[in-house]
C-alpha cells in the first residue's frame, strides 16, 4: 500500500499541508492585541469613553443626593438623625423627579418650583450639618449624646419658659415630655426660617449685581416676591407657635387639646383660620388625627432603634459572634421600618400642608 505523499509543487519540493501554512501565518503576523485594548487606531481607542456607570443598589436613584448620603453616614450621625435624613432626601428626590416632568412639559417657566427645590435642598444640608460649614449642632456622635446638649433651645427664652414650665408643677412627666416636643418643635421651626432667610438674602445680592432683560428681571422678582411670602408665613407661624408656648407654659395643659403632636397641632391651628366649610374641616380633624397616629408610631420606632443601637454596641464590646450577628439582623430591620415611616410621615405633611395652606391662600 502507497504511502501518503505529500504535496509536490511547481519545483519538485514538497507542499506543506494547510494547518502548517496557518501557523506560519500566525506567527508572521504577530501576537493578536488582547481584548479590549486595541491599537492606536483601533475603535476603542479613538472612542470617547463612556462615563462610568453607578453601582446599583444606591441608596438614591439620584447622584447628588446619594453623595450627600454617604457624606452622612460618614459623619457619623446618630441613627435617628440618620433615618431622619433618609426622608428627608427620599422626599427630595421625588419632588426634584415630579419637577422634572414638569420642566420638561414647559410648566416652570417662572423658575418657582425650581427655586423652592433649592431652598428645600438648602434647608436640609443645614439641618444635618452637610452644608461644610463647622455647626457642631447638627453632628453628634454614632452614639446616645448628653440629652442636656441634645436638646438645647438655643434661645434664651424658650430657655426661661422652659424652666418656669419645668418647676411650676403644673405638668405631669407624660405633659411635661409632650411640652418638651412643642419647644423642640418650635426650635426646628426658626432653625428653617433662617436658613431661608439667609438663602433669600444671597440670591437677592446676586439679583442686584445682574444686568438681564426686562422680561428675565420681571421673573426673577416673582420668584423672589415668592420666597418673601413663603418667609411671612413662616414668620407669622413662628409667633404664633411662641406665643402658644408661653401660653401652656404659664396655664398648663387643658382639657380641651384636641392634639399631642407639635406638627398636628399647628396643622389643625392653620386649617381652623382656613376656607373650609364644616363639613371639610371635620374631615380634615379626622384625618390629622390618624396623621398623629402615624406620627407615634414613628416616635415609637425611633426609640426602638435608639434602644437597639446602644444594645448592638454593647454586645459588639462583650458578646459573641452568634449574639452579635442577632441583634445585627435586629437592628437593621428597626433602622429599615424607621426609614419607611418617616418617610410615610413627611410624604403625609407635605399633603396636608399644601392643602390647608392652599385653602388659606384663597381665603387671602
Amino acid at each position: 500500500m502507497a504511502s501518503p505523499r505529500l504535496g509536490v509543487g511547481s519545483r519538485g519540493l514538497p507542499q506543506p499541508q494547510l494547518p502548517v501554512l496557518l501557523l506560519l501565518l500566525l506567527v508572521l503576523l504577530g501576537p493578536w492585541p488582547a481584548a479590549g485594548h486595541g491599537g492606536k487606531y483601533s475603535r476603542e481607542k479613538n472612542e470617547p469613553e463612556l462615563p462610568p456607570k453607578r453601582e446599583p443598589g444606591g441608596e438614591f436613584r439620584m447622584e447628588k443626593l446619594d453623595q450627600l448620603w454617604e457624606k452622612a453616614q460618614r459623619l457619623q450621625l446618630s441613627p435617628v438623625k440618620l433615618s431622619e435624613l433618609h426622608a428627608d432626601l427620599k422626599m427630595q428626590e421625588r419632588d426634584e423627579f415630579a419637577w422634572k416632568k414638569l420642566k420638561a412639559e414647559g410648566l416652570d417657566e417662572d423658575g418657582e418650583k425650581q427655586a423652592k427645590l433649592t431652598r428645600s435642598l438648602s434647608v436640609i444640608l443645614a439641618k444635618y450639618g452637610l452644608d461644610g460649614r463647622k455647626d457642631t449642632r447638627a453632628v453628634s456622635s454614632n452614639s446616645l449624646s448628653d440629652p442636656a446638649e441634645e436638646d438645647s433651645l438655643e434661645d434664651p427664652r424658650l430657655e426661661k419658659l422652659w424652666h418656669k414650665a419645668k418647676t411650676s408643677g403644673k405638668f405631669s412627666s407624660e405633659e411635661l415630655d409632650k411640652l418638651r416636643r412643642e419647644f423642640q418643635h418650635h426650635k426646628e421651626k426658626v432653625r428653617e426660617y433662617n436658613v431661608l432667610l439667609e438663602t433669600l438674602s444671597r440670591t437677592e445680592e446676586i439679583q442686584e449685581n445682574v444686568i438681564s432683560p426686562l422680561d428675565v428681571s420681571r421673573v426673577k422678582e416673582d420668584v423672589l416676591h415668592s420666597k418673601h411670602a413663603e418667609l411671612k408665613d413662616r414668620l407669622r407661624g413662628i409667633h404664633q407657635g411662641y406665643d402658644r408656648l408661653r401660653r401652656v407654659s404659664h396655664q398648663g395643659y387643658g382639657t380641651e387639646a384636641e392634639f399631642e403632636e407639635p406638627r398636628v397641632i399647628d396643622l389643625w391651628d392653620l386649617a381652623k383660620s382656613a376656607n373650609f366649610t364644616e363639613k371639610e374641616l371635620e374631615s380634615i380633624r379626622e384625618e390629622l388625627k390618624h396623621f398623629e397616629a402615624k406620627i407615634e408610631k414613628h416616635n415609637h420606632y425611633q426609640k426602638q432603634l435608639e434602644i437597639s443601637h446602644q444594645k448592638l454596641k454593647h454586645v459588639e464590646s462583650f458578646g459573641d459572634r452568634e449574639h452579635v450577628s442577632r441583634n445585627k439582623e435586629k437592628y437593621a430591620m428597626l433602622e429599615e421600618k424607621t426609614k419607611e415611616l418617616g418617610y410615610k410621615v413627611k410624604k403625609h405633611l407635605q399633603d396636608l400642608s399644601g392643602r390647608i395652606s392652599r385653602a388659606r391662600h384663597q381665603e387671602l
